[in-house]
């Protein structure tokens, strides 16, 4: 099994109920699925089709015998035809009458389709782990106190949990994709060689409504509420950008958070989980890198590049359909999904066992809370002070000019507060500036944000999903 490449999104990453989803054995026991659903639905309109011979085709659904459909495949190079033979051998009663008048597309699109929104499905539950997660996360710390940042510069304080709650939007905002791809996925349907229904019209001897009967029992059966009203021989792979997008606006929610975990862990104001025999580095045995956090950034970028392929595919496409897209479609939609699945799977281990520093957070505050606080000196002492506006807001600004000025060129501490202390144009006591200084007064309403948002739209969210049970994560390296 070392011999030969191998991809790391089955061997490192993904999980093993995504990866079933994609396997051979969902694959090509959907597309004998999909020949049942056809030889039932033919049968059931009048064509000469047996029931012995269909409940052949359903005990032969699962034994596939990949051996003999890889010699065919060689020797006829159709993937199709191959496994239509190989279904035959083991169905002999049936063998005339499987894959009667359908294309090729009739089972690879219907049934990608299919493989699809069961991988949907799996990516919402894993998205709704994620929301609850983080949820939890932010309802824990909507009260503390942190730095928040613009542009990466100091800015003003904010809570974790407020800031959380900007991770969950977006994730919310994603499972709104999700849900309106689910509720939009059609089959193909049974249309024919070049989506006129013309192989079917001559097996029913021009019955037209025969024909639309025929797809419409045939979605029915395979649990899906309509397809597609007008094909070429494929769906249309505008249906594949559509969603690919979806996994990648979930990539680029995830890239954002993992960006924001990598940044306070270099603050020190967080660190990601971290194992007891974890080794963080090979050479600095002291470090904890952020390591999870940055494999979510890699796995993202890749999928959020993976998008290229459907959009250039679905561009690129000849009149009723060309070959052009098969090869790329077996690569990029699969290990989307796959690549989705690790993302997830990363996320919700990464935010459940963050954990925070405030004391940290608390020295930061400090560290900029006499600028911060300069507007509240200024109206208190105007307010209380009898001082001048003009005059005072002078003073402030030289007096920060020259507290940054120790910090930035002699690495000193911030003495602004002591600068305006000892300024007779402020008269402000000790007690006085101290009173002004409370980081929480700073905050604004972000802890009152959190609550009404983890209450509003985030409970709504998670109350209309309470069906979907939660993903158990596991981590492979």
């Amino acid at each position: 099994m070392h011999e030969y490449y191998e991809s790391p999104l089955c061997k490192r990453y993904a999980g093993d109920e995504m990866k079933r989803i994609f396997s051979d054995n969902e694959k090509f026991s959907t597309w004998r699925k999909l020949w049942v659903a056809l030889a039932e639905s033919e049968k059931e309109l009048g064509l000469n089709i047996t029931d012995a011979q269909i409940a052949e085709m359903k005990a032969h659904i699962d034994d596939i015998d990949y051996d003999f459909a890889a010699a065919k495949e060689k020797e006829v190079r159709h993937d199709v035809m191959a496994h239509v033979h190989a279904y035959g051998e083991a169905c002999p009663s049936a063998k005339g009458i499987i894959h009667l008048g359908a294309t090729s597309c009739y089972v690879g699109d219907n049934a990608d389709v299919i493989i699809q929104r069961r991988a949907m499905l799996l990516i919402k539950r894993e998205l709704l782990s994620a929301i609850r997660a983080v949820a939890d996360f932010a309802e824990k710390h909507k009260g503390v106190p942190t730095l928040a940042y613009t542009h990466f510069q100091a800015a003003q304080p904010t809570t974790v949990g407020k800031r959380a709650t900007l991770w969950l939007q977006d994730l919310l905002m994603d499972l709104e994709q999700v849900d309106f791809a689910l509720a939009n996925m059609k089959l193909l349907g049974c249309k024919g060689t070049t989506g006129t229904s013309a192989s079917f019209l001559e097996l029913f001897d021009g019955d037209a409504e025969k024909v639309k009967e025929l797809e419409k029992r045939i979605v029915a059966k395979l649990g899906f509420d309509s397809a597609y009203a007008v094909s070429g021989q494929t769906y249309t792979r505008k249906a594949d950008f559509a969603l690919l997008s979806v996994l990648s606006g979930i990539a680029q929610s995830a890239h954002k958070f993992s960006n924001d975990i990598r940044l306070l862990s270099h603050l020190k104001e967080a660190d990601e989980p971290f194992e007891q025999g974890q080794i963080g580095s090979s050479a600095m045995a002291y470090k904890r890198n952020p390591m999870r956090s940055e494999r979510i950034a890699s796995l993202a970028r890749y999928c959020i590049c993976d998008l290229a392929n459907p959009a250039i595919t679905a561009a690129s496409q000849w009149l009723e359909r060309t070959l052009d897209d098969s090869a790329n479609r077996r690569l990029a939609i699969p290990e989307a999904f796959l690549c989705v699945d690790a993302i997830l799977a990363l996320y919700v281990n990464v935010i459940s066992g963050l954990k925070i520093y405030p004391k940290m957070m608390e020295k930061h505050l400090k560290e900029e809370l006499p600028f911060m606080a300069t507007e509240n000196i200024l109206m208190y002492c105007v307010a209380h002070k009898g001082g001048d506006r003009q005059r005072l807001h002078e003073a402030i600004r030289r007096h920060s000019v020259a507290a940054a000025e120790q910090v930035k060129l002699y690495g000193g501490e911030n003495d602004l507060l002591e600068r305006i202390l000892a300024d007779d144009a402020f008269g402000l006591t000790r007690e006085e500036l101290e009173g002004l200084l409370d980081a929480g007064g700073f905050t604004g309403l972000a802890e009152k944000q959190t609550e009404e948002f983890l209450a509003g739209p985030v409970k709504a969210a998670l109350d209309a999903n309470s069906g979907f049970e939660a993903v158990k994560v596991e981590i492979n390296v």
